[in-house]
């Protein structure tokens, strides 16, 4: 398996590009998004990659991020949804985007994709929205967030209901600030968003990241 391409670009397709890798070149596929954001020839790049085999092909795939990489791969896993379509849904939302929309239950937002039908999009949000959280936690873990955790866990402290029974242990201060962050990309006002980690927290003190998440989204949910 190929996870990992590190080397200096020779040539730029429209929907691909060539890396050699002291001096073996890898046509790596990746989407429009990935390849407007890519230096010019003769240029250093690093690509997370994902190894496509078929009885007659082998084709790599390549992300940025490992974060779009785990959702290039999600993607694959929904019925109707090959590595063409996974690609024009990353390159349309982005990862983040991507996010939002099967967190919320946003499948128009999947259908804008060039060839993503309704059905096909419908799909993804319902048997993607489970997992959603576990990705965006990865996101939120790998984002750097200077001076932000302290502010993070007063805000949520200070959010959170009354009476407590039980404080949240200190240990889950970095998961509530992480879950945090993940719901702020979502575009959910800080106050609403502190106030429903801080719930979660509180019901589930030792609660991971992705569990907070889950948890806040579904809090957050519109009632009735």
């Amino acid at each position: 398996m190929i996870g990992r391409i590190a080397g200096r670009i020779e040539y730029k397709g429209l929907d691909s590009v060539l890396i050699d890798v002291r001096g073996v070149g890898y046509v790596v596929h990746c989407s429009d998004r990935t390849m407007a954001s890519l230096p010019g020839v003769g240029e250093a790049v690093a690509l997370w990659t994902d190894l496509l085999v078929r009885e007659d092909l082998l084709q790599l795939f390549g992300f940025p991020t490992l974060v779009e990489k785990e959702w290039h791969r999600l993607l694959m896993s929904v019925q109707g949804v090959g590595a063409k379509a996974s690609l024009a849904i990353l390159g349309t939302l982005g990862p983040d985007g991507v996010s939002r929309a099967i967190a919320l239950g946003d499948w128009n937002a999947v259908k804008a994709a060039k060839g993503i039908g309704p059905k096909t999009a419908q799909r993804v949000v319902n048997e993607l929205k489970d997992k959603a959280p576990t990705v965006m936690a990865m996101g939120a873990a790998g984002q750097s967030v200077p001076s932000f955790d302290e502010e993070v866990i007063e805000t949520v402290a200070l959010a959170a209901p009354k009476p407590v029974a039980k404080a949240p242990p200190k240990a889950n201060a970095s998961a509530q600030a992480e879950a945090l962050s993940a719901l702020s990309n979502l575009g959910y006002a800080p106050g609403e968003a502190a106030g429903a980690v801080a719930q979660a927290a509180g019901e589930a003190p030792d609660a991971d990241t992705a569990d907070l998440i889950r948890a806040a989204l579904k809090l957050l949910a519109p009632k009735g």
